[in-house]
C-alpha cells in the first residue's frame, strides 16, 4: 500500500484560497487513481475530486466545480487540491485517497489507501 500524508490545511476567511498537498511514500502514485474527500462534523465523508493516473481526466463534485482544481505530479509523488473562493460550507477534514481503478470514483469504496486528513476551516 502507498502511504499518504496531507498538508496545507488551515484557517482562512471566506473567499480565500488554500492549496492542499498529498505526499505519497512507499510506492509510486503513478499506478493510482487519486481522490480527495472531505468530512464535516456529524456528516458522512463525501467525494470532492479525483484524477486519473496521467492527469488527463478529472472529476469534481458539483459543489466545488469552478472553485477547486485537482492536479498531480507523479515525479514528486504528490497530489494537490487548489481551493479557491472558499466558503464556510467547505469547512471539513480533507482526506487524500488512492485506488487502482476509475470505476465508481465518487464513492469511498475501492479506495484502499487513505491519509490521516488535514483540517480546513473557513470563517465567514
Amino acid at each position: 500500500q502507498v502511504q499518504l500524508v496531507e498538508s496545507g490545511g488551515g484557517l482562512v476567511q471566506a473567499g480565500g484560497s488554500l492549496r492542499l498537498s498529498c505526499a505519497a511514500s512507499g510506492r509510486t502514485i503513478s499506478s493510482y487513481v487519486m481522490g480527495w474527500f472531505r468530512q464535516a462534523p456529524g456528516k458522512e465523508r463525501e467525494f470532492v475530486s479525483a484524477i486519473n493516473w496521467s492527469g488527463s481526466r478529472t472529476d469534481y463534485a458539483d459543489f466545488v466545480k469552478g472553485r477547486f482544481t485537482i492536479s498531480r505530479d507523479n515525479v514528486k509523488n504528490t497530489v494537490y487540491l487548489q481551493m479557491d473562493s472558499l466558503k464556510p460550507d467547505d469547512t471539513a477534514v480533507y482526506y487524500c485517497a488512492g485506488r487502482y481503478s476509475y470505476f465508481d470514483i465518487v464513492t469511498t469504496t475501492g479506495f484502499s489507501s487513505w491519509g490521516q486528513g488535514t483540517q480546513v476551516t473557513v470563517s465567514s
